[in-house]
């Protein structure tokens, strides 16, 4: 039986506010494209990371979900150079909040699998204008 990401966090909702803050410092643009409370999007922040750290196999029935969020992305203002900003904040944090299980075999299918689903979040985008 697999541990949910959110269990091995200890404390979700820390983590998301560690999250969002490294991610804040990183890029202050990003904190504009969050125009509600973070709360409920640190929760939904967790349960994505919770749905693929636990099957990933399910990404096919998954697909259109990610790119209809790559879609909203863009609508928001989201830039493509942001996911890559958005994925190296997502290993800090999780190699602070997980510590020694944070290997580097967890590093790399965690990295792998961020570059799966920013893959197709921006697939999922519209070209942008110039």
């Amino acid at each position: 039986m697999r541990a949910s990401l959110a269990r091995l966090l200890l404390d979700p909702d820390e983590a998301a506010r560690d999250f969002y803050n490294r991610l804040f410092a990183a890029d202050p643009d990003v904190r504009a494209l969050f125009r509600n409370g973070l709360h409920a999007q640190g929760q939904k922040f967790i349960a994505t990371l919770d749905v693929f750290a636990g099957d990933l196999s399910r990404f096919g029935a998954l697909r259109a979900s990610v790119r209809r969020l790559g879609v909203r992305h863009a609508e928001y203002g989201v830039r493509p150079e942001q996911y890559a900003t958005v994925g190296e904040v997502l290993m800090e944090t999780l190699e602070a909040r997980l510590g020694p299980a944070f290997t580097p075999e967890v590093r790399n299918a965690w990295a792998l699998t961020y570059a799966l689903l920013a893959g197709e979040m921006l697939a999922g985008a519209p070209a942008p204008r110039e």
